[in-house]
């Protein structure tokens, strides 16, 4: 019988291209119950072992849809092996995560992506220390490299067939007593197996532990009472700096920069340019500009887009075309067919057509734009602008890719957090003229104005503008 491997991690870490990389093209698509959030299952090269992606998360507490569908299955589902993905380029953030899936008692194999990263920034990460503190299997891995997957793999089998345990990695006396206290007060109420995780989810005032736990979390209250006096904080902060405690002490312990901390990289320099408050809207309308002009052309120079489009109708008309009518003349085919032929299945066919390069210069440059990071700086940029008309920043990938096609727009602002902000984009996205209205955008243009660029910016700048106003 086959096991069950829940891929988790933090968004960005890489999660998916692994996801790619291990199963290929032996996954399955679909939704979570209840939510509109995919849900992708796939089986590992060469094993029975059933992957299964998670949402991307930063942490198990119940913020988002994403972190309740990864808890619940987690904790709900238990599944065989934990395959805990971790950004090593970003190892502090990531093992927040890492601690806390440690604490499900649940067999763990870390994932450690990005690591051609690593040695290109010169650091050094200890992966043999940092398995001893961990202890569980910690495999380094490029997946958009595809390295170090056949030893990840191999990983996962193994520690699925010894179904050892994860070891939780315990904090600081004062905070462990209260959690052994909220064990003895739990046990038997909750699986065994996850007692740890849900002594401390109670410990932190979990709203929906403590409700489940109602009469548990009212015995304790005069210990957690106790720890937020002493510390002059809330439970659930003394945890988070608990763990923040930890890994510092691990990262001193495993880590090895090659540049100083403080040193500013190539990346940093960019980031302060393009996200600038004041330059950085400019700078993104140009670059939004000089994108639509670059395709559909300005004044008397027309742009790469119209220049292949222009060649495509020609090829149609001086060449397709007659070779049609050709072939009907020689098959002795009516006047009326041919004509029917001609203009209308290949003429009119042939216009649609005749768009086509345009249309996959447009989502070839917003590709290129998304994979070097700018549409992510964008949205970070958008949020105060977006803010104002009652939008989200993260309103702003769904919105762009809605240009492309409204559809997937729709589709990809399920990964907003927010339900009223989910609501309002994925409405609010029809209004962006997407990528079948740009034949009719460029088609009129073309021909009733005279810098056609212009006025097809102009077209999609009012369709932005429309979305602000009913945000």
């Amino acid at each position: 019988m086959g096991i069950t491997v829940a891929l988790a991690g933090n968004p960005n870490s890489g999660k998916t291209t692994l996801f790619n990389k291990l199963t290929g093209a032996k996954q399955h698509v679909g939704n979570w119950p209840g939510v509109t959030i995919e849900k992708k299952t796939g089986t590992i090269h060469k094993t029975d072992a059933e992957l299964v992606d998670m949402p991307g998360i930063y942490s198990l507490s119940p913020y988002t849809p994403e972190e309740n569908i990864t808890r619940n299955f987690l904790v709900g589902e238990s599944p065989d092996v934990i395959l805990n993905i971790v950004d090593a380029s970003n190892i502090e953030r990531n093992l927040y995560l890492t601690l806390q899936l440690l604490d499900l008692n649940i067999p763990t194999v870390v994932a450690l992506n990005m690591m051609d990263t690593v040695d290109k920034n010169g650091d050094r990460i200890d992966v043999k220390a940092l398995t001893d503190i961990l202890g569980y299997k910690v495999v380094p891995i490029s997946a958009l490299k595809g390295t170090g997957l056949k030893e990840l793999t191999k990983a996962i089998v193994d520690t699925g067939s010894s179904k050892v345990p994860s070891k939780p990695i315990r904090m600081n006396d004062r905070i462990e007593s209260l959690i052994d206290a909220s064990e003895k007060e739990i046990r038997g109420k909750v699986p065994e197996k996850n007692i740890r995780w849900f002594a401390i989810k109670l410990v932190e005032n979990d709203e929906i532990i403590s409700t489940e736990l109602k009469d548990s979390r009212n015995e304790l209250s005069d210990d957690i009472n106790g720890l937020e006096a002493e510390y002059e904080d809330d439970a659930a902060s003394i945890i988070t700096d608990a763990r923040y405690r930890i890994i510092e002490n691990i990262v001193s312990k495993c880590v090895r920069k090659g540049v100083k901390e403080n040193a500013e990289t190539l990346s940093d320099r960019v980031d302060k340019v393009i996200t600038h408050r004041i330059f950085g809207l400019p700078m993104f309308i140009a670059v939004i500009g000089v994108l639509f002009m670059g395709i559909i052309g300005y004044g008397d120079y027309p742009g790469i887009g119209t220049y292949f489009t222009d060649m495509l109708n020609g090829w149609i008309e001086e060449s397709l075309q007659p070779a049609v009518a050709d072939w009907c003349a020689d098959m002795d085919v009516s006047d009326e067919l041919t004509s029917l032929l001609v203009s209308g299945v290949v003429g009119g066919v042939g216009a649609v057509i005749g768009f086509l390069p345009q249309m996959l210069i447009l989502f070839l440059a917003l590709c290129i734009l998304e994979d070097i990071g700018y549409m992510a700086r964008a949205a970070f940029m958008m949020d105060r602008v977006f803010r104002f008309f009652g939008l989200s920043g993260k309103s702003f990938i769904p919105l762009l890719v809605g240009m492309g096609c409204g559809v997937p727009g729709i589709m990809s602002s399920r990964t907003i957090e927010s339900e009223r902000d989910r609501r309002i984009t994925a409405m609010t996205v029809t209004f962006v003229p997407c990528g079948a209205k740009l034949p009719v955008i460029a088609m009129i243009a073309g021909a009733l104005f005279h810098n056609n660029g212009l006025i097809a910016l102009f077209v999609y700048v009012v369709g932005i503008v429309s979305v602000l106003v009913s945000g």
